[in-house]
């Protein structure tokens, strides 16, 4: 039973006389699934940028927020950008993806994932994905590689990572380029090493669903060395304004491709605070993650719901805490109870696969079924810095109480 108070007159297993107080409306405050959170110096360094000379992009709180960045990553080349969509639109330019190619990449997934492969005018190749974690099903990659093939683009579902060592094996011997879709995985690790470090480039976001935020924003990390220098010009519009600007050429000019990525100077300051606590803000997060786990380990002892257990080597971040449900009926009557008590638990993505845009401009490689069904049942819990521990007693009390309740 979970160490936490307010939840030990729960008597398993299944009741059915907690239904009609349920589904009655809640009395108490609704616990937000999501709210955005200061962590440190936000206000003092967006003073400084008002106060000072340069609030466009790429100034000296851009070039702070990239240092701070690279620090957690351990290395890479990191470069701001307005989202981590547009970071991801980036690598997609930077692996020479185009008209005719195609991409593999999971179709759960968020449409930035895809649209990124669209807009260079490719095809989006979605694979299924494993049970266990909801990433990329390693195992399946090879089956969807064709001469088209350009790239591999692996998701970190919550902060938990690929399998990265059979996907860069994979990756080798076709010669493909791995990007790496870290919106959910700033200060996640695998084996060890912090993801968004194991594929050729990967993108992160600093959306204020994020674990750190921008409210929104994100960031391109270059680990390939190679691609360093246009990635730069990419990320200035398509000029070699910052060879210009390091004295390397006498004016800059118009060279090749790109786009406006940069964030103003406002939201790199705000990172930078935010990057500076990231640390910190992980340990809270894994802290409400663990206790969500304990909450309701209960519940999967008795066979009412399946919990998330990353693998020993996937040092998660605890960005998402997620249950699912025994079918997609009881998903959706669960979402409406807990709703209803003020508890403001949410689904994930639409299968991209089966989206109107996905049948359009994509192709599916094989059977998707652990991908729809994982869709049809997953409930995602709150987590955010501004929960209280009151609140989260309040959800997990909830949640035992609408899974014993065998509400339909």
């Amino acid at each position: 039973m979970s160490k936490l108070s307010g939840t030990r007159d729960i008597v398993l297993p299944r009741q059915t006389r907690y239904a009609k107080a349920i589904m009655a409306d809640s009395s108490k405050s609704p616990v937000a699934f999501n709210l955005p959170s200061l962590l440190g110096r936000e206000r003092d360094y967006i003073g400084e940028v008002l106060g000072g000379t340069h609030a466009s992009g790429n100034g000296p709180f851009t070039a702070r927020a990239q240092n701070q960045l690279r620090e957690l990553l351990q290395g890479g080349h990191a470069l701001l950008t307005t989202s981590c969509s547009t970071a991801l639109e980036m690598a997609t330019i930077l692996a020479k993806v185009g008209p005719g190619d195609e991409v593999i990449l999971p179709s759960y997934t968020f449409t930035s994932t895809a649209n990124a492969i669209v807009l260079r005018g490719a095809t989006p190749v979605f694979v299924d994905i494993r049970r266990d974690t909801l990433n990329l099903d390693e195992s399946r990659v090879e089956a969807a590689i064709t001469p088209r093939t350009k790239a591999i683009m692996v998701v970190h579902y919550a902060g938990v990572g690929c399998e990265m060592d059979a996907i860069a094996s994979i990756a080798s011997r076709h010669g493909l380029t791995v990007i790496e879709d870290a919106a959910q995985a700033l200060c996640a690790t695998w084996k060890g090493e912090p993801l968004g470090r194991q594929g050729n480039l990967a993108a992160f976001s600093f959306h204020e669903t994020k674990n750190i935020i921008a409210g929104e924003g994100g960031a391109l990390i270059v680990n390939d060395e190679s691609l360093v220098d246009r990635a730069e010009i990419v990320w200035e519009k398509g000029t070699n304004r910052l060879q210009f600007k390091r004295g390397m050429v006498s004016k800059y000019n118009w060279v090749d491709i790109g786009g406006s990525y940069l964030p103003g100077e406002l939201t790199a300051a705000f990172l930078l605070a935010q990057l500076e606590k990231a640390a910190e803000a992980t340990r809270v997060r894994l802290e409400l993650w663990r206790r969500y786990a304990e909450g309701l380990a209960v519940l999967e002892e008795e066979g009412l719901c399946v919990l998330p257990h990353p693998p020993p080597h996937c040092g998660h971040n605890g960005h998402i805490f997620y249950l699912l449900a025994p079918s997609a009926e009881l998903r959706d009557a669960w979402l409406r109870a807990l709703n209803a008590q003020g508890v403001n638990a949410v689904s994930h993505y639409v299968p991209l696969h089966s989206a109107p845009a996905g049948l359009r401009f994509g192709r599916v490689e094989g059977p998707l079924a652990v991908t729809d069904d994982i869709a049809s049942r997953l409930i995602r819990l709150p987590l955010h810095m501004r929960l209280g521990k009151t609140e989260q007693e309040h959800v997990i009390d909830m949640t035992r109480r609408v899974a014993c309740s065998n509400i339909r």
